[in-house]
């Protein structure tokens, strides 16, 4: 009996451990900034998009989560909440993150693509 018990106090920890599931994850891969014509617009949490902030967009990490982002060529990084999703189409060219003009100046203003390795905060999410 007492080891059920225990097994039982056990379940919510594991849980919770789940729950967070993206905490710790990095993908490799290539960044992108919105085109401008989305400034004004709503993003999928409902704010208005503006190039002035420091988020961006991906289909691989939860809303509202933040990242870190790290340029590949130079090792600068920006952190940036998740705050809208890309078009499908954009993962099948190999996207995984779409940034606002603010945060690649912070990267080293690049034009295009850039390479870019994009890691979870642990603790830095909004639910």
């Amino acid at each position: 009996m007492k080891k059920f018990i225990f097994l039982f106090l056990l379940l919510p920890v594991f849980g919770m451990a789940q729950s967070s599931k993206d905490n710790g994850k990095q993908l490799k891969g290539t960044a992108t900034i919105y085109a401008s014509r989305f400034n004004g617009l709503r993003t999928a949490t409902g704010e208005v998009f503006k190039h002035s902030n420091l988020t961006a967009a991906s289909n691989n990490f939860k809303i509202n989560s933040w990242v870190k982002v790290t340029n590949l060529r130079n090792m600068k990084s920006v952190i940036v909440r998740i705050n809208d999703r890309m078009h499908p189409r954009m993962a099948k060219m190999g996207r995984i993150i779409d940034l606002t003009q603010a945060a690649a100046k912070l990267l080293g203003n690049f034009d295009g693509l850039l390479a870019v390795k994009v890691e979870v905060l642990d603790g830095l999410k909004i639910d």
